[in-house]
């Protein structure tokens, strides 16, 4: 199937909305948790990224999500990224939702996004639920403290063990249930409740297409699959549709 196929269905089937996974960030050198890359080599995700371990030895939790955020600091958004941002200006992309915590979408210029997995923006405080700017906390490594309570805070993502915010996945459901199209960008849907967004689109009638890297359990339900990269078919997916743009133009203009 082509991107020229993904372009035509984006058209036909507004509003669309897509959901992204670390397969749109792993192109700004940002692994996923699944390889072995970098800190992932050295630290076992579910032993320092585990809300337990956050109670247990949360001065090596904080030390991880250190080295995590200085793995960061040189990502930049990819064309993927920015494809994204230039679809939602062009009013064809209603929001993204996102699995990713790295907020590469909203520095490419998308302005409707939905962090279903939190953010490394900011830290938390689970005793008071004060939220202060990550650099505030790492500030007082190696045991950030609430300001307000004492208590230690906790990176503002969702940890392992713990619950997705209600809100972001309320409104991710949503926007899942009301799109004509839902575009999975670089996400095995393996994970839930995220993995469930697509019945919701598909169950009020809607299509869904992905592009990924590898199989995912709705393939035989997607109206398009690609098995490709994310940034050079979301790019080749802006240019396709831009093409058809000015061709309208220039027959309303004739």
């Amino acid at each position: 199937m082509s991107v020229q196929r993904l372009a035509d269905l984006l058209r036909a089937q507004q509003p669309c909305v897509v959901l992204t996974g670390a397969g749109i960030s792993t192109e700004s050198g940002i692994p996923d948790f699944r390889s072995a890359e970098g800190i992932w080599a050295r630290y076992d995700p579910f032993e320092v990224a585990h809300v337990d371990a956050l109670r247990r030895d949360p001065a090596r939790v904080w030390e991880f999500y250190a080295l995590r955020l200085e793995a960061l600091a040189g990502a930049e958004p990819n064309d993927g990224h920015r494809a994204l941002a230039e679809l939602e200006e062009r009013g064809l992309l209603r929001a993204v939702v996102t699995q990713n915590v790295d907020g590469l979408h909203q520095r490419a210029g998308s302005r409707e996004v939905v962090e279903v997995h939190g953010s490394l923006r900011e830290a938390v405080c689970t005793a008071c639920g004060v939220r202060v700017p990550m650099a505030a906390a790492l500030e007082q490594l190696p045991l950030p403290a609430c300001h307000e309570c004492g208590e230690v805070l906790k990176p503002g993502v969702v940890m392992f063990g713990e619950l997705l915010p209600a809100a972001a996945i309320e409104r991710a459901q949503q926007l899942a249930a009301e799109a004509g199209l839902l575009l999975v960008i670089g996400s095995s849907l393996e994970v839930h409740p995220v993995a469930a967004l697509p019945g919701e689109t598909l169950a009020a009638g809607g299509t869904v297409g992905i592009v990924n890297r590898g199989e995912t359990p709705w393939d035989f339900h997607a109206e398009v699959v690609l098995d490709a990269g994310a940034g050079e078919t979301l790019r080749g997916l802006a240019s396709a549709l831009a093409m058809v743009e000015r061709d309208l133009t220039r027959r309303s203009d004739g």
